[in-house]
């Protein structure tokens, strides 16, 4: 009567100690440049090592440049951060994907593609999107400071274990409809605090047909329902996606690996703390029109009554206001949620024979150097550059504001990134969350508009 949760949570503690606290094993922890490097202090200053160094892998991308990364960081901040990143591994004996290393990239972005995430393992990260890990079948969430020292000490952390949610998307999505679109569905209808305190298991129909790039999406956004952490139980397209991987197992250790993995799943009659089920055919292209991920309507839909009128005056939007229509500035392609091949794809068979709009800003970067090579390799450049794209050098980019890729005061940016916080991608900007397709037909027309008349 166990959940998968249950199931990985349990075979990794260590200790139960009091205040209903347990001692977590970790199997994967992943460092960037932000959130580590008082976690190093503190190593230090208690005269210690990593206890397992193996299994830290540790990468720069919130402050690095998406141009010109062959030449020395201009932001002194940025090059501080990325530099003392870079000390600190050499310093510990760290695995370290500096930047222009090939395998370099968004760490949430990078771990799944070469097979340093697997199923069956529990991962940590000083970052709150550590949850797209969930999306190969782990125990996947973003931890402090003060808890990466733990883990860079102990290879544990002390943990309340969270409560069990299940969300069933049953049904076939419509044309046009991603796993971008099915997160903001769910954030529309269940707040962003509706899973606070859960973790969320995604199942159904819909979430298995999704590509593992989409599980990846839908994995990402489980933070911003207010989730600790979110996954889908491994199955044969998670097998695939990670057969061959750099760092999965190779030859016989492959054979016992996905043995194992497929005992990976819920019991038939396990018990959930909580159970939500949703209509994928009710799940149109979504748009956000507000100032937080769950302030999300179909993008043929009118900005609904009782919002606050804080954010729509922010937003300089009015209660009734169709969303098509609305002029964009600028175009984000990228983040950890959406800098996949599977983005690039799709924002490409949207735009492919068609030009991008006068006026538009777009960015398109890729999550990763390997999702840019094959980008390269399927030839989707060309594809990009003769609609007149510019791809852009791997990294967090335009998804918050701690690099030179920010939107500036009062310009609006169709983003497929996580969070369209004030501000978040720069000082008074205006972020409008949609998926790929979605942003891909706002960079040829210059408005927001509906990708399914266009593709």
């Amino acid at each position: 009567m166990n959940t998968l949760f249950d199931k990985i949570w349990d075979s990794h503690v260590v200790q139960r100690v009091d205040g209903g606290l347990e001692q977590l094993y970790i199997d994967r922890l992943y460092c960037h440049e932000v959130t580590s490097p008082q976690a190093f202090d503190g190593l230090r200053h208690r005269g210690i090592r990593c206890f397992r160094p193996e299994r830290i892998i540790c990468m720069p991308d919130h402050n690095i440049p998406t141009t010109g990364q062959e030449s020395p960081i201009l932001d002194p901040v940025s090059k501080k951060q990325v530099d003392t990143l870079s000390s600190n591994a050499a310093e510990f004996g760290l695995t370290h994907f500096g930047v222009m290393h090939k395998h370099n990239g968004i760490v949430h972005v990078v771990g799944p593609e070469k097979g340093l995430s697997l199923p069956g393992m529990t991962i940590v990260c000083g970052d709150s999107h550590t949850s797209t890990h969930g999306a190969v079948g782990a125990v996947a969430f973003g931890i402090g400071t003060s808890e990466v020292e733990m883990v860079l000490a102990s290879q544990c952390v002390l943990q309340q274990k969270p409560k069990s949610m299940r969300i069933t998307v049953e049904g076939p999505l419509g044309k046009g409809v991603t796993a971008k679109d099915i997160a903001l569905y769910l954030m529309s209808e269940i707040s962003t605090s509706g899973a606070t305190g859960y973790f969320v298991e995604y199942s159904g129909s819909a979430v298995r047909a999704l590509s593992m790039e989409g599980r990846l999406t839908l994995c990402n956004l489980s933070i911003e329902m207010g989730a600790r952490g979110g996954f889908v139980a491994p199955d044969e397209t998670t097998f695939n996606y990670m057969k061959g991987k750099e760092y999965a197992p190779k030859g016989e250790d492959w054979d016992k690996a996905v043995a194992q993995w497929r005992n990976l799943k819920s019991d038939e009659d396990a018990v959930f703390d909580k159970e939500l089920f949703f209509d994928a055919t009710l799940i149109e292209p979504m748009v956000t029109f507000g100032t937080n991920p769950g302030a999300g309507i179909p993008i043929t839909g009118f900005i609904p009554q009782g919002y606050s009128a804080k954010s729509l005056s922010y937003m300089n939007f009015h209660e009734g206001e169709r969303m098509i229509g609305k002029p964009v500035d600028y175009v984000f392609l990228g983040a950890c949620t959406n800098g996949r091949i599977e983005d690039f794809r799709n924002f490409a068979s949207i735009v492919k024979g068609r030009h991008k709009a006068p006026g538009v800003v777009a960015w398109l970067v890729p999550g990763s150097w390997a999702v840019r090579r094959q980008i390269e390799e399927e030839g989707l450049d060309r594809v990009l550059m003769e609609a007149g794209f510019e791809i852009r050098q791997p990294g967090c980019s335009a998804c918050l504001a701690m690099n030179e890729d920010r939107v500036p005061p009062g310009k609006y940016c169709v983003s497929t990134s996580n969070r369209n916080f004030e501000g978040r991608q720069g000082p008074g900007s205006r972020t409008i969350l949609a998926s790929p397709l979605t942003a891909a037909a706002a960079a040829v027309t210059g408005v927001i508009t509906d990708p399914r008349g266009l593709s």
